[in-house]
């Protein structure tokens, strides 16, 4: 390559901007607001822009894979945060065994679907 990639970061829509800005960072992650329609949020070195525009057929087919260390430990931090309760339509769903690994879901509120997941060591 002729130089290195430092990072790659998907954008996303909300049907609501403000309870989508709300939900990421209850989730953890830190906002930086880029304009009045666009942030970036990022944890842990991974990041994303939300932006303030919402389009049902992409939305309603936007799916994130966020690789993590321990899925299980990640898992009973995010359902501590019991983000369902404070965001209508979210969903946490809970962790399936797969044979490449296993992995929970998690359904933002404009209905972007998270893959959290943990590769079985053999995958890495």
């Amino acid at each position: 390559m002729p130089s290195p990639i430092r990072s790659l970061r998907p954008f996303i829509g909300a049907k609501d901007f403000a309870v989508s800005r709300r939900f990421y960072s209850a989730f953890g992650f830190t906002e930086t607001v880029l304009s009045p329609a666009m942030s970036l949020f990022t944890l842990e070195g991974v990041s994303f822009y939300l932006q303030d525009y919402y389009a049902a057929e992409w939305v309603d087919n936007t799916m994130l894979f966020l690789e993590v260390a321990d899925v299980e430990l990640f898992w009973q931090h995010l359902t501590a945060l019991d983000l369902p309760a404070h965001f209508p339509g979210v969903r946490v769903l809970p962790i399936r065994h797969e044979g490449w690994g296993k992995e929970g879901f998690v359904h933002d509120p404009a209905g972007v679907l998270w893959h959290i997941g943990e590769f079985n060591k053999s995958e890495e």
